[in-house]
């Protein structure tokens, strides 16, 4: 949820301006997730049809074999590029780190002005990808997939939840937000299509399931 900071005595007045411009910050979207849009969910079922079906294996998985995040242009880094792009007026310093800016989690509708209270996640995981056939690709084609910018792979959102979806499935995590979920089921099947990743049964029932509500 927002964090909440302390705030100076002040008159009547000025503290009731202060409540009033606290709640229009934190109770109301004030930016927009800018995560490249996912095909429809006609295309995401007939996506989901094609994809293998096969159980997983992580053997041999280590996050250092995706290299991230890698220079994009100038100082700006991956996460740098995501920051400015999914935030709303997101001011950033000479060497591109973030210094103010508002950043909206669709996941769980958490707006943040603080960088640092904002993850970048993959939306399919590292960890999922290499369970998914990622661990007979080139190391050049895993860092292209950990930094896809084209894709919907990388969206900007709240640290905390990102950290508790981990390397999860859609069997197993889905946003708390539910206006969230079709747009989320949409972009997992698409970025396993577009790279040839396979799927689990409990995955490919759940990505069905949420499927046929988009």
């Amino acid at each position: 949820m927002p964090r909440f900071y302390a705030r100076r005595r002040l008159g009547v007045a000025a503290a009731f301006t202060a409540v009033i411009s606290s709640a229009a910050l934190f109770s109301a979207p004030t930016a927009s997730a800018a995560l490249p849009t996912p095909v429809s969910g006609a295309t995401a079922r007939s996506y989901l049809a094609t994809l293998t079906v096969t159980t997983e294996d992580r053997t041999g998985y280590n996050r250092d074999l995706f290299p991230h995040w890698i220079t994009q242009s100038g100082a700006c880094n991956t996460r740098e590029v995501v920051l400015k792009r999914d935030g709303t007026n997101v001011v950033q310093d000479s060497a591109c780190a973030a210094t103010s800016g508002s950043w909206y989690s669709p996941y769980d509708g958490a707006t943040w002005s603080a960088a640092s209270d904002v993850d970048i996640d993959h939306l399919v995981p590292l960890a999922e990808a290499w369970d998914s056939g990622a661990d007979s690709w080139t190391t050049s084609r895993r860092q292209a997939f950990a930094n896809d910018l084209t894709r919907p792979q990388l969206i900007a959102v709240t640290d905390n939840v990102n950290q508790a979806k981990g390397d999860q499935d859609p069997a197993t995590w889905m946003p708390s937000r539910t206006a969230y979920r079709c747009t989320y089921v949409r972009a997992w099947v698409q970025v396993k299509y577009y790279y040839g990743l396979s799927v689990d049964s409990a995955e490919t029932s759940a990505l069905t399931n949420h499927l046929a509500s988009c």
